[in-house]
Protein backbone atom coordinates (compact mmCIF):
# COMPACT_ATOMS: atom_id res chain seq x y z
CA UNK A 1 0.00 0.00 0.00
CA UNK A 2 1.11 3.58 -0.63
CA UNK A 3 1.93 6.00 2.18
CA UNK A 4 -1.19 5.94 4.43
CA UNK A 5 -0.75 9.62 5.26
CA UNK A 6 -1.08 10.94 1.72
CA UNK A 7 -1.92 8.01 -0.56
CA UNK A 8 -5.37 7.49 -2.13
CA UNK A 9 -7.91 5.78 0.14
CA UNK A 10 -8.72 2.13 -0.64
CA UNK A 11 -12.25 1.01 -1.37
CA UNK A 12 -14.28 0.50 1.79
CA UNK A 13 -14.62 -3.21 2.64
CA UNK A 14 -17.50 -4.00 5.05
CA UNK A 15 -16.59 -6.34 7.91
CA UNK A 16 -19.46 -8.49 9.12
CA UNK A 17 -17.75 -8.96 12.51
CA UNK A 18 -15.92 -5.64 12.69
CA UNK A 19 -14.10 -4.98 15.99
CA UNK A 20 -14.95 -1.28 15.67
CA UNK A 21 -16.32 -0.41 19.11
CA UNK A 22 -16.72 3.36 18.93
CA UNK A 23 -16.84 6.13 16.31
CA UNK A 24 -17.09 9.79 17.33
CA UNK A 25 -17.33 13.06 15.39
CA UNK A 26 -17.15 16.37 17.22
CA UNK A 27 -17.28 20.01 16.18
CA UNK A 28 -16.24 22.76 18.59
CA UNK A 29 -17.37 26.37 18.39
CA UNK A 30 -17.23 29.60 20.45
CA UNK A 31 -19.33 29.32 23.58
CA UNK A 32 -23.08 29.85 23.16
CA UNK A 33 -24.39 30.42 26.69
CA UNK A 34 -28.02 30.05 25.63
CA UNK A 35 -27.47 26.31 25.12
CA UNK A 36 -27.92 25.97 28.91
CA UNK A 37 -31.56 27.10 28.57
CA UNK A 38 -34.36 24.61 27.98
CA UNK A 39 -36.35 26.95 25.75
CA UNK A 40 -33.32 27.65 23.54
CA UNK A 41 -32.51 23.96 23.04
CA UNK A 42 -36.12 22.90 22.41
CA UNK A 43 -36.10 23.71 18.64
CA UNK A 44 -32.86 21.74 18.24
CA UNK A 45 -34.49 18.79 20.00
CA UNK A 46 -37.47 18.94 17.66
CA UNK A 47 -35.12 18.91 14.66
CA UNK A 48 -33.40 15.68 15.80
CA UNK A 49 -36.17 14.00 17.83
CA UNK A 50 -37.25 11.55 15.12
CA UNK A 51 -33.73 10.09 15.11
CA UNK A 52 -32.87 10.67 18.78
CA UNK A 53 -36.13 10.50 20.76
CA UNK A 54 -34.60 10.19 24.25
CA UNK A 55 -33.09 13.12 26.14
CA UNK A 56 -30.91 13.23 29.23
CA UNK A 57 -28.94 16.07 30.76
CA UNK A 58 -25.53 15.59 32.32
CA UNK A 59 -22.38 17.50 33.17
CA UNK A 60 -18.79 17.29 31.99
CA UNK A 61 -15.56 18.97 33.02
CA UNK A 62 -14.04 21.47 30.61
CA UNK A 63 -10.36 22.41 30.88
CA UNK A 64 -9.49 26.09 30.34
CA UNK A 65 -6.17 27.91 29.86
CA UNK A 66 -5.86 31.65 30.48
CA UNK A 67 -3.42 33.92 28.54
CA UNK A 68 -0.82 33.41 31.27
CA UNK A 69 -0.86 29.62 30.95
CA UNK A 70 -2.82 28.89 34.13
CA UNK A 71 -5.13 25.88 34.02
CA UNK A 72 -8.63 25.70 35.43
CA UNK A 73 -11.72 23.53 35.00
CA UNK A 74 -15.35 24.45 34.47
CA UNK A 75 -18.45 22.30 34.68
CA UNK A 76 -20.33 22.25 31.38
CA UNK A 77 -23.90 21.05 30.91
CA UNK A 78 -24.42 18.56 28.09
CA UNK A 79 -27.71 17.59 26.43
CA UNK A 80 -27.56 13.97 25.23
CA UNK A 81 -30.07 12.83 22.62
CA UNK A 82 -30.17 9.08 21.92
CA UNK A 83 -32.18 6.41 20.14
CA UNK A 84 -34.27 3.80 21.96
CA UNK A 85 -31.62 1.11 21.53
CA UNK A 86 -28.83 3.29 22.91
CA UNK A 87 -26.75 2.71 19.80
CA UNK A 88 -26.48 6.34 18.67
CA UNK A 89 -26.05 9.54 20.67
CA UNK A 90 -25.91 13.21 19.71
CA UNK A 91 -24.49 15.49 22.41
CA UNK A 92 -24.95 19.26 22.50
CA UNK A 93 -23.06 21.57 24.88
CA UNK A 94 -22.34 25.33 24.88
CA UNK A 95 -19.03 24.68 23.09
CA UNK A 96 -19.50 21.51 21.06
CA UNK A 97 -21.72 19.10 19.15
CA UNK A 98 -20.82 15.42 18.89
CA UNK A 99 -22.33 12.25 17.53
CA UNK A 100 -21.13 8.80 18.50
CA UNK A 101 -22.03 5.18 17.95
CA UNK A 102 -20.96 1.69 18.81
CA UNK A 103 -22.99 0.33 15.88
CA UNK A 104 -21.16 1.79 12.88
CA UNK A 105 -22.24 0.30 9.55
CA UNK A 106 -20.69 2.50 6.87
CA UNK A 107 -18.97 5.81 6.24
CA UNK A 108 -21.89 7.12 4.20
CA UNK A 109 -24.40 6.35 6.99
CA UNK A 110 -22.26 8.02 9.64
CA UNK A 111 -21.62 11.12 7.56
CA UNK A 112 -25.33 11.38 6.72
CA UNK A 113 -26.13 11.43 10.44
CA UNK A 114 -23.40 14.00 11.07
CA UNK A 115 -24.80 16.21 8.31
CA UNK A 116 -28.30 16.06 9.83
CA UNK A 117 -26.99 16.99 13.29
CA UNK A 118 -24.83 19.78 11.84
CA UNK A 119 -27.83 21.15 9.93
CA UNK A 120 -29.81 21.36 13.18
CA UNK A 121 -26.86 23.02 14.92
CA UNK A 122 -26.40 25.72 12.28
CA UNK A 123 -30.12 26.43 12.07
CA UNK A 124 -31.02 26.51 15.76
CA UNK A 125 -27.79 27.21 17.71
CA UNK A 126 -26.15 29.40 15.05
CA UNK A 127 -22.50 29.30 16.18
CA UNK A 128 -20.37 32.17 14.88
CA UNK A 129 -17.80 29.76 13.44
CA UNK A 130 -16.50 26.21 13.70
CA UNK A 131 -13.20 26.14 15.58
CA UNK A 132 -12.37 22.46 15.32
CA UNK A 133 -13.53 19.24 13.70
CA UNK A 134 -12.45 15.88 15.08
CA UNK A 135 -13.10 12.27 14.02
CA UNK A 136 -12.14 9.23 16.09
CA UNK A 137 -12.36 5.50 15.31
CA UNK A 138 -11.55 2.88 17.96
CA UNK A 139 -11.11 -0.83 17.17
CA UNK A 140 -10.77 -3.39 19.94
CA UNK A 141 -9.60 -6.98 19.46
CA UNK A 142 -10.33 -9.35 22.32
CA UNK A 143 -10.74 -13.06 22.99
CA UNK A 144 -8.69 -15.39 20.84
CA UNK A 145 -7.84 -12.50 18.52
CA UNK A 146 -5.37 -11.11 21.06
CA UNK A 147 -3.27 -14.28 20.72
CA UNK A 148 -3.28 -13.86 16.93
CA UNK A 149 -2.33 -10.20 16.94
CA UNK A 150 1.07 -10.78 15.29
CA UNK A 151 -0.72 -12.10 12.21
CA UNK A 152 -3.45 -9.44 12.29
CA UNK A 153 -1.34 -6.26 12.11
CA UNK A 154 1.92 -5.12 10.51
CA UNK A 155 5.14 -5.85 12.41
CA UNK A 156 5.73 -2.10 12.77
CA UNK A 157 2.37 -1.78 14.52
CA UNK A 158 2.50 -4.99 16.53
CA UNK A 159 5.68 -4.08 18.44
CA UNK A 160 6.17 -6.30 21.48
CA UNK A 161 2.52 -7.32 21.68
CA UNK A 162 2.12 -11.07 21.61
CA UNK A 163 5.76 -11.91 22.28
CA UNK A 164 5.77 -15.19 24.23
CA UNK A 165 8.78 -14.12 26.30
CA UNK A 166 6.87 -11.04 27.58
CA UNK A 167 3.51 -12.52 28.57
CA UNK A 168 2.38 -10.34 31.49
CA UNK A 169 2.31 -6.61 30.65
CA UNK A 170 -0.34 -4.44 32.27
CA UNK A 171 -0.35 -2.36 29.12
CA UNK A 172 1.89 -1.66 26.14
CA UNK A 173 0.74 1.39 24.16
CA UNK A 174 2.39 3.19 21.25
CA UNK A 175 1.33 6.75 20.36
CA UNK A 176 2.25 8.57 17.16
CA UNK A 177 1.37 12.13 16.12
CA UNK A 178 1.43 13.13 12.45
CA UNK A 179 1.10 16.77 11.35
CA UNK A 180 -0.70 16.80 8.00
CA UNK A 181 -1.31 19.95 5.90
CA UNK A 182 -4.68 20.85 7.47
CA UNK A 183 -5.01 18.39 10.32
CA UNK A 184 -3.30 16.24 12.93
CA UNK A 185 -3.61 12.46 13.08
CA UNK A 186 -2.89 10.69 16.36
CA UNK A 187 -2.56 6.91 16.08
CA UNK A 188 -2.47 4.85 19.26
CA UNK A 189 -2.30 1.10 19.50
CA UNK A 190 -1.33 -1.65 21.86
CA UNK A 191 -2.20 -4.21 24.50
CA UNK A 192 -4.36 -3.69 27.59
CA UNK A 193 -4.60 -6.24 30.39
CA UNK A 194 -7.97 -7.11 31.88
CA UNK A 195 -9.63 -4.28 33.83
CA UNK A 196 -7.14 -1.70 32.49
CA UNK A 197 -7.99 1.47 30.57
CA UNK A 198 -5.86 4.50 29.79
CA UNK A 199 -8.87 6.58 28.66
CA UNK A 200 -11.95 5.50 30.64
CA UNK A 201 -14.24 8.09 29.01
CA UNK A 202 -13.97 6.39 25.62
CA UNK A 203 -12.18 3.04 26.08
CA UNK A 204 -13.82 1.22 28.95
CA UNK A 205 -11.93 -1.40 30.92
CA UNK A 206 -13.10 -4.97 30.20
CA UNK A 207 -12.57 -8.19 32.10
CA UNK A 208 -10.37 -9.81 29.43
CA UNK A 209 -7.10 -8.76 27.76
CA UNK A 210 -7.53 -6.77 24.55
CA UNK A 211 -5.61 -4.96 21.84
CA UNK A 212 -6.76 -1.53 20.61
CA UNK A 213 -6.23 0.59 17.50
CA UNK A 214 -7.32 4.17 18.22
CA UNK A 215 -7.17 6.66 15.32
CA UNK A 216 -8.01 10.30 16.06
CA UNK A 217 -7.87 13.04 13.41
CA UNK A 218 -8.62 16.72 14.04
CA UNK A 219 -8.37 19.97 12.16
CA UNK A 220 -5.43 22.28 12.82
CA UNK A 221 -5.68 25.32 15.08
CA UNK A 222 -7.18 27.43 12.30
CA UNK A 223 -10.23 25.14 12.22
CA UNK A 224 -12.77 24.84 9.41
CA UNK A 225 -13.65 28.55 9.78
CA UNK A 226 -17.10 30.01 9.25
CA UNK A 227 -20.26 27.92 9.80
CA UNK A 228 -20.19 26.41 6.32
CA UNK A 229 -21.98 23.04 6.32
CA UNK A 230 -20.49 21.81 3.04
CA UNK A 231 -16.94 22.67 4.10
CA UNK A 232 -17.34 20.87 7.41
CA UNK A 233 -18.79 17.80 5.70
CA UNK A 234 -16.03 17.73 3.07
CA UNK A 235 -13.45 17.78 5.85
CA UNK A 236 -15.33 15.05 7.76
CA UNK A 237 -15.30 12.84 4.67
CA UNK A 238 -11.60 13.50 4.09
CA UNK A 239 -10.79 12.67 7.73
CA UNK A 240 -12.82 9.46 7.60
CA UNK A 241 -11.08 8.39 4.41
CA UNK A 242 -7.63 9.16 5.83
CA UNK A 243 -8.35 7.25 9.03
CA UNK A 244 -9.60 4.29 7.00
CA UNK A 245 -6.49 4.44 4.81
CA UNK A 246 -4.29 4.28 7.91
CA UNK A 247 -6.41 1.45 9.32
CA UNK A 248 -6.02 -0.62 6.15
CA UNK A 249 -2.26 0.05 6.18
CA UNK A 250 -2.03 -1.16 9.78
CA UNK A 251 -3.99 -4.42 9.44
CA UNK A 252 -3.26 -7.51 7.35
CA UNK A 253 -5.33 -9.49 4.87
CA UNK A 254 -5.67 -12.16 7.56
CA UNK A 255 -7.32 -9.59 9.83
CA UNK A 256 -9.75 -8.58 7.10
CA UNK A 257 -10.68 -12.21 6.39
CA UNK A 258 -11.01 -13.12 10.08
CA UNK A 259 -13.47 -10.29 10.69
CA UNK A 260 -15.64 -11.04 7.68
CA UNK A 261 -14.20 -8.91 4.91
CA UNK A 262 -14.99 -9.85 1.30
CA UNK A 263 -13.97 -8.53 -2.11
CA UNK A 264 -10.74 -6.98 -0.85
Amino acid sequence: MLNPLDGPPPSEVPLSRAPLVLVIAQVRFPEVLSVTRDDFVAPFQEAVRDTYPLLTKSQTQRTLFDPFGSLSTRTEEVWRFSDFEGKWTASLAPTFLAIETGSYTSRSDFLSRLRAAMTALLEHVRPARIDRLGMRYIDRIDGSGVKQIRSFVRPEVCGISGLPELPYPQFSITENKFDLPEATLIARWGYLAENVSLDPTTIQAVDTPSWILDLDMASSSSGPGGPDLNRVMCMAEEFSERIYTFFRWAVTDEFMTHYGGKNQ
